[in-house]
């Protein structure tokens, strides 16, 4: 959503960022210009470039974003269901199916790993950096949840929602990919089991 002053414009800064999410979403982050991106978020490029040194630190801010929507899909959990690790665990699985089918395109984070494969890319790190945190999240969640082998739970609940996205985006809902919960469900059963 964008912000900004109730009843009026948004800044051009969100307007800028919501936009270029969408069309980064839509295009790829190498299939859309600085001058398109202006354009959709009913400025120019000069604004564009007062706001962001480059195209590279829109995409980095674009992603942040998402670190932010991530953070509080996770606070929307823990609050849902508090104290209770295995819960959580469980709502986790069925909003990170949700996410990796959006809009068909799957993750933003996972989509621009795919596109920028130069290790020196300023993104790259903010990348790196999501993918190990969610990772350390999930592993702290599985050892709250009391599962003995929290660590490769937490391996293989990462590498079924990679392979769901991927499978999802290229076979579409009638793909293992769209069973992802039911997947992911029994997996945790069989680990809470060990």
């Amino acid at each position: 959503m964008l912000k900004g002053c109730e009843g009026s414009r948004p800044r051009p800064r969100d307007r800028i960022v919501e936009m270029a999410r969408q069309l980064f979403r839509q295009y790829g982050l190498r299939g859309i210009g600085v001058d398109a991106i202006a354009e959709a978020a009913g400025t120019n490029k000069m604004t564009l470039y007062r706001h962001f040194a480059s195209k590279d630190d829109l995409i980095v801010t674009c992603l942040r974003e998402v670190e932010t929507e991530t953070d509080a899909m996770w606070e929307g959990f823990e609050a849902a269901h508090p104290n209770d690790p295995m819960a959580q665990l469980h709502d986790w699985v069925r909003r990170a199916a949700e996410c990796a089918v959006a809009e068909g395109r799957g993750c933003d984070i996972a989509n621009a790993a795919a596109e920028l494969t130069d290790c020196n890319h300023p993104a790259h790190k903010v990348i790196e950096q999501f993918k190990k945190h969610q990772h350390e999240r999930l592993a702290k969640l599985c050892h709250d949840a009391g599962v003995g082998q929290a660590e490769l739970l937490a391996d293989t609940l990462s590498l079924l929602i990679e392979g769901a996205r991927v499978n999802w985006q290229s076979v579409g809902p009638d793909g293992p990919g769209a069973r992802f919960v039911g997947i992911s469900e029994a997996v945790i059963e069989s680990f809470s089991k060990a």
